[in-house]
């Protein structure tokens, strides 16, 4: 996957040598802390996804399944996101100053849920999108003279089934189990000597999510969550290197991180509404050392298999601050505003043009309409200013030293909400 002048004296299998390094890459154009979103669903993201002590519609089966105990009765959302890269750039020696091609991403998933008669508890299911979308470079100029596509689409939804319970008048319980499913497409300059096309690679996982709330008082809320590391291993029947095609692939090492999450809601009065949280994301344990193998060729005078090839990513760990507000303006309208933080989780030395998930400050504002006793409708802004990294990777030899690699990005967020 990466190309130097030395891969083409190579057979097929060193060009493999490149090929994990990017693959981590192709995480989402639009991820933000790290591959992960800020929020999930319209009220958490635009209150800057400060949300484990808030979480009180269905997007709490992927905050704080805690939350869902809010919900009396029976609950709909159904939310999506329009982001548009402003800037996701790639440049290098070479004279590459491009951007990617798929400037529109568009994000979507729902949620269910309802309380139950016979017990104290709120049960329900969600689809969420987790991360996805990738980087489209569709005419780099390569070190051989020539220009070329340096692509890849990855994306990773949830299926979220899950209950909360109040145990208490002051506390409640829950846990959701997410059935995790992941897809991989790549293409890297694979009409180049030494460039692959990789297809329809994919992974199901199963994880899972602990939270709690605490009522201190009528104006304060404490909450936590605790999310489980899940697996993605890889697999799939396409990787074509030159003019063979492997068709037993896998990919190991990879994974969706462990996650602890603090906050507190503070309501100081009835229109108000301020919120805190604090998110360790442990990528260090997620995203170390990945590992490609490919075996059963299409053509019998190829090797059977190519020897595996590993690649060592070595994310830090990510600490997210995060804040939001809500404040009721009427009986029909909130406003909401928001602000997260999170160091970018990604060493310079390992930065490539595929994974644009350095942005770190993230800005939002939004209100809420509810135009009937049943109906809400959410909507607003996220702003994602501009990052720019200078970077080398020494595993990245086809871009040379002193790259540049630029992201900066706006979302567009809505939800449309029934209570009944």
């Amino acid at each position: 996957m990466f190309f130097s002048t030395r891969l083409t004296q190579r057979s097929g299998s060193a060009a493999l040598a490149a090929f994990i390094l990017p693959l981590l890459a192709s995480f989402p154009a639009y991820a933000t802390n790290g591959f992960n979103l800020i929020g999930f669903g319209a009220e958490s993201t635009l209150m800057g996804g400060a949300d484990v002590a808030v979480a009180r519609d269905t997007s709490a089966l992927n905050t704080n399944p805690a939350g869902l105990t809010q919900i009396n009765g029976q609950a709909l959302d159904v939310f999506g996101s329009i982001l548009r890269t402003i800037d996701l750039a790639h440049k290098d020696q070479f004279g590459n100053n491009e951007s990617a091609s798929n400037q529109y991403t568009l994000l979507g998933g729902g949620g269910y849920a309802r309380s139950l008669e016979s017990l104290p508890c709120t049960a329900g299911i969600g689809l969420f999108a987790q991360g996805g979308a990738g980087g489209v470079f569709n005419s780099l100029k390569t070190f051989a003279g020539t220009k070329d596509t340096f692509s890849s689409l990855f994306g990773i939804a949830k299926v979220t089934p899950g209950m909360g319970c109040q145990v208490t008048d002051n506390l409640s319980l829950g846990a959701s189990l997410a059935i995790v499913y992941a897809s991989l497409d790549e293409e890297v300059f694979k009409h180049t000597p030494g460039g692959f096309d990789l297809q329809d690679a994919s992974a199901l996982n199963v994880g899972f999510k602990l939270g709690a709330q605490y009522r201190v008082s009528p104006n304060l809320t404490l909450g936590a969550a605790y999310t489980e590391k899940t697996d993605l291993p890889l697999s799939g029947d396409y990787f074509k290197v030159g003019n063979v095609t492997y068709r037993d692939v896998s990919i190991h090492g990879f994974a969706l991180p462990r996650e602890i999450a603090f906050g507190a809601a503070f309501k100081p009065n009835e229109n108000w509404l301020l919120s805190l949280k604090l998110n360790w994301i442990n990528w260090a344990d997620a995203l170390g050392t990945s590992t490609l193998r490919v075996s059963n060729p299409d053509n019998p005078l190829a090797p059977a298999s190519l020897p595996p090839q590993s690649a060592t990513m070595d994310w830090k760990n990510q600490w997210v601050i995060a804040t939001g507000l809500a404040y009721t303006l009427d009986d029909k309208t909130t406003l909401y505003a928001g602000y997260n933080y999170g160091q970018n989780p990604i060493p310079k030395k390992h930065t490539t043009p595929q994974l644009a998930g350095i942005l770190e400050h993230h800005i939002t504002l939004g209100a809420a309409y509810r135009w009937s006793p049943e109906w809400t409708f959410t909507g607003g802004l996220e702003y994602d200013p501009r990052v720019k990294v200078n970077y080398t990777n020494s595993d990245l030899p086809i871009f040379g030293s002193d790259a540049q690699l630029r992201n900066e990005a706006l979302f567009l967020h809505f939800m449309v909400s029934r209570r009944w």
